[in-house]
């Protein structure tokens, strides 16, 4: 089922009997904190009362893309508590997969160690055609590129114009440390960003990510960085899909030993497939960033 584009204006109602009540009177340390109004004034949301995901919300028109996106921020625990600024981790996919990286980075924070960062997943606000563009928007111009792809210039157009700025003027987010998640069709886009606009973001990440269209591009020249510290990581499942892994597995062996604006990483993921492993591309390849950073 495709999820709704927004949140918004629906309850969930608990059923009636003794059961439920007794659960309510034995439990009353339970009950959720009350919740945050959006950022752009709209009534709360119910991902309030998810603490893993508390955050915030705002829709974002593009005049870059020329599409709404539905933006989700997800807070550090003690963001509301304290006046630091914190990495940002934007999620491409953020209709699927900011519900699972967001709340597990608070695991790996408590865990691992990883710093607390502020999540923001980017979301077209349904898996329809008509409505989720990612094909266009996440593979670049190329000979090879079909009626559905081009977009990426105008979409690393609105990261670097539109969202980040907006990100950056609404909370206590660190310029410094920035890093883009991708997988599939989304780590095309952060290789893209990588050759075309390293300075972009401080650490990328492409899990399993596709190589085509116009797959020399990537094995060309980057663009010069003026950065020192930029960090790239690919991670590719042992069983992702077989074409996919040898292209990371031959690409990865093209450039580990050239020069390049960016620190590359490789990592394997045993026994990974394509889709169902990104938390765990997320967990070690955040390690890694933060692991060099330190």
């Amino acid at each position: 089922m495709s999820p709704r584009p927004s949140l918004r204006g629906r309850r969930r109602t608990a059923g009636a009997g003794a059961f439920g009540a007794a659960i309510v009177l034995l439990m009353p340390a339970c009950r959720p904190e009350p919740p945050v109004t959006a950022s752009d004034g709209r009534d709360p949301i119910p991902l309030d009362y998810l603490p893993a995901l508390r955050g915030d919300y705002f829709e974002l028109q593009s005049e870059n893309v020329g599409l709404p996106f539905h933006i989700y921020v997800r807070f550090p625990e003690r963001y509301e508590s304290d006046d630091a600024r914190y990495p940002v981790v934007y999620l491409l996919d953020g209709d699927s997969l900011f519900p699972i990286l967001a709340s597990n980075h608070l695991f790996l924070s408590y865990d691992e160690g990883l710093p607390e960062a502020l999540v923001v997943g980017i979301a077209y606000g349904s898996f329809d055609p008509s409505v989720n563009k990612r094909s266009f928007d996440f593979s670049a111009p190329a000979p090879d590129a079909g009626p559905d792809e081009g977009g990426a210039p105008a979409f690393v157009a609105f990261l670097t114009d539109e969202l980040i700025p907006e990100i950056e003027r609404r909370y206590r987010a660190d310029p410094q440390r920035r890093v883009l998640f991708g997988q599939s069709r989304g780590g095309y886009l952060v290789l893209y960003s990588a050759f075309t606009a390293p300075d972009l973001f401080w650490g990328r990440i492409a899990s399993n990510p596709t190589f085509d269209p116009g797959r020399e591009r990537f094995f060309s020249p980057a663009a010069p960085a003026a950065r020192g510290d930029l960090g790239l990581v690919v991670t590719s499942g042992s069983r992702d899909r077989p074409a996919l892994r040898q292209a990371a597995l031959e690409w990865y062996d093209a450039w580990k030993d050239r020069e390049k604006p960016w620190s590359l990483d490789l990592i394997t993921i045993d026994g990974g497939t394509h889709a169902a492993d990104s938390a765990n591309s997320y967990r070690a390849a955040m390690l890694r960033l933060f692991s060099e950073a330190r």
